[in-house]
Parts: structure tokens; C-alpha cells; sequence
């Protein structure tokens, strides 16, 4: 049985004031009702003005997604009636909008086709109260929105996940987007399909959908719903959906709507949007090295495993690191597994992906380390110290006095004194069970509160042990 699915995103651009007012876009955790004013509450006779900025983020995410850019763009009221929406109707783009006939690849290889991208304003937002009623906030009426609509080019909920990972992926290495589907600054509604041969089937939208676990949840229930329906013959019922995560079901929210609903006309109070080569290029020539592009160079560059590069390209600043790092410490796969092991845990426990510890400061711990200055074990504290307070590695090394033991002489006293205090961990190696020299070799690390040499002391251990 064939699926068919195509995603409309809303993603809101990280503009500081809203789309058609001069109103602050920082609408989260605002008070209610605060960031508002005639124009994005609809008083009468306040009158928009278009936020250039906006305008430029959204060129910078169409030409990015390899868009068509027409000359001309105009926009449109598009009329419904809810109380998060104060005008009566949206602003949007409907005939003609900003960029046309993308495609964003995925890492798979796959290349899934972009209908269109236009601008638009977000609604506000309702406060449903468990005594029965709902408030309105309208501090989120009026910032701008990039819609991103596909071609339904997309074969599985799995696919479905993919593409939404990857196109956040280059929304935030353009900086347009935070990317935040739990606040709501990226939203996804999914179009869905199944049939029993090449024909598209009837599609139900899916709405409410917050995560991308919940993206992929909601579709495969929903292709499972539309199979089972398919396969006893029942009709598929045109109609938008929102999906219960607690039930782990799409429900009915409402007959699906049509364009024609929505009484589409162009906007008055608005000139049409002309965007010249001029602008054009000059957003284009903006435009940072892209996830996709990123991950094909690296491939060949730094020769690194595709898990390494998916996880370090992952977000634009930590790939920005770790080639800062390599260009002082030329070994990438070195750098790839401190990074993935020390850095990214460091980032997770912290709770951001601003990396404290500068790149000359890492790339230095790797020369220690490499050098013999200092063992793995005492290097993962010096990154974690330095991170936390921004001190160099020396200057950690030798206030804490954490210069590897390599003095021979030195070692083979403790080693000795080891290995006399653990006669049954020498018995026990002596009659087969090579596993006691990491017994000893942990107990020679604990007498030196890890600063010894893990090669030499091995090597010391082994010799001890096989001479008695």
C-alpha cells in the first residue's frame, strides 16, 4: 500500500520586532497581552509596514532550499474567523509569493521537492482555562512566519522526521530560526495519504503536532488508520486532525478546509513585494556553508565516519569548533572523539550550545595528552575545569600538579609497593587470569591520583609479574 505524505512548516523568524509593527518579537514568557498595538491588534485605521529584516531572513531560507525567486511577490488577506486572530484575517501570500520550486536534500540523498515559501504573520494564541473558558494573548499576532510548503514527495513517517530534522538543521545554521518546535517558534501540519495502487488517495491534515517523535507517532498511527479503512473498503473522510499525544490517536478537529474558504484577495494597505538581482545576490553571497555541503566536504576532508560528522554538524556552532580546533590540532579524528565524548557532554550537562572553552585551550589538552604531559583521565578534568572557568590547561596542570608520572624510577617504586599489598590480584594473574593487571594497573592510578603513565605502568606491571 503506497503512502503519500507533504509537510506545510511554519517556522518564525528571529526578528527583533514583528512583521508589520515595531512591537517586540520576544513574545515568550511575556506577560499577556503586552507586545501589542493598534496594528497587530487591528485597531482601525492602523495601517502595516513590512519589516525588511524579515523579508531578508525569508530570501536567506528560500535561496537556501534552492528556490525560484520571483521579481514580484504580493500579499494577501487570507479571511477566517478566530479569536487569536483581532483583524479578522491573516496577512499572508497566496497567488504570488515569495520564492517558488525548491528542494532540500536529505542525508539520505533524497531530494524532496519545495512547492513554495512565502511570508506571513503568526495569530495569537488562546489560554484554554479548566474552568470552561479560554483567554486571548496576543503578544505572538504579528510575528513573522516563513511557510515552507513541500511537494508530497515524502514515502514514510520516518522520512517525515527526517525531512523536518534537516530542514531545522538549516534554519538554524542560517541563524533565521531558533528552531524550537516546544515553544512554537517551528510548527508542522502533515498531509497524509494512503493507496493501493500509483493514485493519490484521500489526504487528512494533521495538526498539534509538537515534537518530531510527535510527528512521526501521528503519521504512523495515521497511515495505520487510513490502511485499515483502505483494506475493508471504507472511504477515507477529507478532515483535519490534531493529534492526542496522551492517547497516542488523531482525532477529528474539523472538516478539512479549501483554498477558496478562505476568500484570498491582495492586501490594500501593501505595495507588491519587488526583490531585484541586486538583493537577491547580495542575500545569496550571506548565505553560511549549508549542513548538506558541510557534511560532503568533510567527508572528503577529514576522511571522518558519517555517525562522527552527522553528530558534529549537527548544530552550526559546534562544527565551527571543531574546525577551529582541528586548524590548531591537525588530527580530526582525535579531535571528533574528545569532542563527542567530553565537549558534547559538557554542552548537555550546561544546557546550551555555547561552548566555554576556546579552541587553542582544547587543542592544547590534545598536545598534552599526545605529548605525554598528561594522561586521558587527568585531561578529561583539566577540559572540564577549563570549561567552567576559562583558565589555560597549564596554568590547571600546574596549580593542581597534574603532570604525568613517566619517571621510571618513580613508578617502579609504587608499582612495586602495588603489587606487594595485592598478593591475591598477583596470584590470580600468575595462575591465568590476565584480567588482574587491570585490577593492578586501577590501583597504581588510585596511588597516584591518576597521573601515572597508563602505557608505562602497564608495561612495568607485565614485567614484574611474568620476572616473579
Amino acid at each position: 500500500m503506497r503512502t503519500v505524505i507533504g509537510l506545510e512548516v511554519h517556522a518564525q523568524l528571529l526578528t527583533k520586532t514583528k512583521l508589520f509593527c515595531s512591537c517586540s518579537a520576544a513574545y515568550f514568557g511575556a506577560p499577556p497581552n503586552a507586545h501589542t498595538c493598534p496594528v497587530c491588534l487591528g485597531m482601525p485605521g492602523a495601517l502595516p509596514v513590512l519589516n525588511e529584516r524579515a523579508v531578508e531572513y525569508a530570501l536567506k531560507a528560500a535561496l537556501a532550499l534552492h528556490c525560484e525567486i520571483p521579481a514580484r511577490s504580493v500579499f494577501a488577506r487570507k479571511n477566517y474567523f478566530y479569536p487569536d486572530l483581532p483583524k479578522g484575517y491573516q496577512i499572508s501570500q497566496y497567488e504570488e509569493p515569495l520564492a517558488l520550486r525548491g528542494y532540500l536534500e536529505l542525508p539520505t540523498g533524497k531530494r524532496v521537492r519545495i512547492r513554495r515559501l512565502h511570508l506571513e504573520e503568526d495569530a495569537g494564541k488562546l489560554l484554554h482555562r479548566p474552568e470552561g473558558y479560554s483567554l486571548v494573548d496576543l503578544n505572538r499576532a504579528g510575528v513573522p512566519l516563513i511557510e515552507i510548503v513541500s511537494e508530497p514527495d515524502l514515502s514514510s513517517p520516518e522520512e517525515a522526521r527526517l525531512y523536518m530534522e534537516e530542514l531545522r538543521r538549516v534554519l538554524r545554521y542560517l541563524g533565521v530560526c531558533s528552531g524550537d518546535m516546544e515553544e512554537g517558534s517551528l510548527r508542522c501540519d502533515a498531509n497524509v495519504s494512503v493507496s493501493p495502487d500509483e493514485r493519490l488517495g484521500t489526504k487528512t491534515e494533521i495538526k498539534n503536532m509538537n515534537s518530531f517523535r510527535a510527528i512521526e507517532e501521528a503519521l504512523k498511527f495515521e497511515v495505520a488508520r487510513q490502511r485499515a479503512l483502505v483494506e475493508k473498503g471504507h472511504p477515507i473522510e477529507q478532515a483535519t486532525l490534531t493529534w492526542n499525544e496522551a492517547l497516542g490517536r488523531t482525532e477529528l478537529m474539523r472538516s478539512k478546509e479549501e483554498a477558496e474558504d478562505y476568500r484570498y484577495f491582495p492586501e490594500p494597505d501593501l505595495v507588491p513585494l519587488q526583490i531585484d538581482d541586486a538583493w537577491r545576490e547580495r542575500v545569496k553571497r550571506s548565505l553560511p556553508e549549508l549542513p548538506a555541503q558541510k557534511r560532503a566536504r568533510w567527508m572528503q576532508e577529514y576522511k571522518l565516519p558519517e555517525y562522527d560528522i552527522s553528530v558534529l554538524t549537527d548544530e552550526r556552532s559546534v562544527a565551527e569548533y571543531f574546525e577551529s580546533v582541528v586548524g590548531l590540532y591537525p588530527h580530526p579524528k582525535d579531535v571528533s572523539n574528545w569532542m563527542m565524548s567530553e565537549i558534547l557532554r559538557l554542552l548537555k550537562e550546561s544546557q546550551t550550545m555555547e561552548i566555554a572553552l576556546k579552541p587553542e585551550h582544547f587543542a592544547r589538552v590534545l598536545e598534552m595528552v599526545s605529548s605525554g604531559q598528561i594522561n586521558r583521565t587527568v585531561a578529561k578534568d583539566v577540559i572540564a575545569e577549563s570549561f567552567k572557568t576559562g583558565k589555560a590547561p597549564d596554568e590547571i596542570v600546574r596549580a593542581r600538579g597534574l603532570s604525568q608520572i613517566s619517571d621510571e624510577q618513580a613508578l617502579a617504586e609504587i608499582v612495586a609497593k602495588v603489587l606487594a599489598e595485592n598478593p591475591k590480584a598477583v596470584a590470580d594473574f600468575q595462575s591465568g587470569k590476565e584480567a588482574a593487571i587491570g585490577f593492578l594497573q586501577g590501583q597504581v592510578m588510585k596511588a597516584t591520583g591518576g597521573k601515572a603513565d597508563p602505557k608505562k605502568t602497564r608495561e612495568m606491571l607485565l614485567q614484574r609479574l611474568r620476572a616473579t
